[in-house]
């Protein structure tokens, strides 16, 4: 029987281990707070998916002694605390797959998920898990596309089997940082949609700043050696679609709030905010045009409103598309 560990246990990781199990597959699902997990365990039911119930075939855990068992570990946490969540890691994981759900730009070091794991666990083997998809789908077992980076490519291989499900389809890739700055980036731009769709600005305004963000997304992908095929799939174009278009998505839920002058509630994990702020710094050091980022950069942290901030975009020089 193949076994699998899922670290994180919010509504992906969940939905993410139960479609796992549907096979048969052994699943270890971690979370860090000890009760809600002992209350997970005896229920059957995460509160964050309410109508899914957990499968048998999940071992739902507080303790990370579980992940020394084989096979590959998926890490579904925010990307902002998984450099401390690999820290807490004390096996080396040599050899294993290491398959990041995380979506963003590390805020200290300017990094991705694949290279921060690498760097915590050189001998893992570093993978990405990305594209259009909500927690919910997954869970119900909706069809869905994701899209499986990784740079060894037999490696690859064998996980692109393994973990494709019949309602789970993943494509492989062996664009690593393209696949997760697809991911990252797409959350800045459906901010900037969510702001501009709360704020009254229209559907032909989305549609143009979704346009123009994909160009920002080509522009600092490639920038950092990604291919454009990449950007044009499921991880980039797919996911930016998706996130920009459901009020589902988070990063759309906050700009919406952002637009219509609303508090957002703070607890909820909005990875675009992080990933605009480090996009920026980037961008300063690099001298790479980033309009849009900047525009979310400012509005997220309060230093502009909407409305000025769209001035500032329609004020910009005229130019070829």
């Amino acid at each position: 029987m193949s076994e699998l560990v899922v670290i994180g246990a919010g509504a992906f990781g969940t939905a993410l281990a139960v479609a796992m199990s549907r096979d048969g597959t052994r699943v270890s699902l971690w979370g860090r707070d000890v009760g809600a997990m002992a209350a997970m365990r005896a229920s059957r039911i995460n509160p964050r998916l309410p109508n899914v119930k957990l499968p048998d075939e999940i071992n739902v855990t507080s303790d990370l002694s579980d992940i020394r068992k084989t096979g590959p570990i998926i890490i579904a946490t925010p990307m902002q605390t998984l450099h401390n969540m690999l820290d807490q890691i004390d096996d080396p994981l040599a050899g294993r797959p290491v398959i990041a759900c995380c979506k963003g730009i590390d805020l200290k070091t300017h990094q991705g998920p694949s290279k921060l794991i690498s760097n915590a666990k050189p001998d893992a083997i570093a993978a990405v898990l990305t594209g259009p998809s909500f927690a919910t789908d997954i869970a119900q077992g909706l069809p869905t596309a994701l899209t499986l980076a990784c740079a060894d490519e037999s490696v690859g291989l064998a996980l692109q089997h393994q973990l494709s499900k019949p309602m789970l389809r993943l494509y492989l890739s062996g664009d690593v940082i393209g696949a997760e700055l697809g991911g990252a980036l797409k959350n800045v731009i459906a901010i900037a949609a969510g702001a501009c769709i709360g704020s009254g600005l229209g559907e032909s305004a989305r549609a143009a700043l979704m346009t123009r963000g994909l160009a920002e997304m080509l522009r600092f992908s490639n920038h950092f050696g990604a291919q454009t095929q990449t950007m044009m799939g499921l991880s980039g174009f797919g996911d930016l679609a998706l996130t920009c278009t459901s009020n589902q998505s988070r990063n759309f839920q906050f700009g919406a709030a952002l637009g219509r002058a609303e508090a957002f509630d703070k607890s909820v994990t909005v990875e675009g905010v992080a990933t605009a702020q480090a996009v920026v710094e980037i961008a300063k050091e690099t001298g790479l045009d980033m309009p849009i980022s900047h525009a979310v950069c400012d509005i997220s942290t309060g230093n502009t409103s909407v409305s000025e901030a769209l001035q500032s975009l329609l004020a910009r020089p005229l130019k070829k598309e």
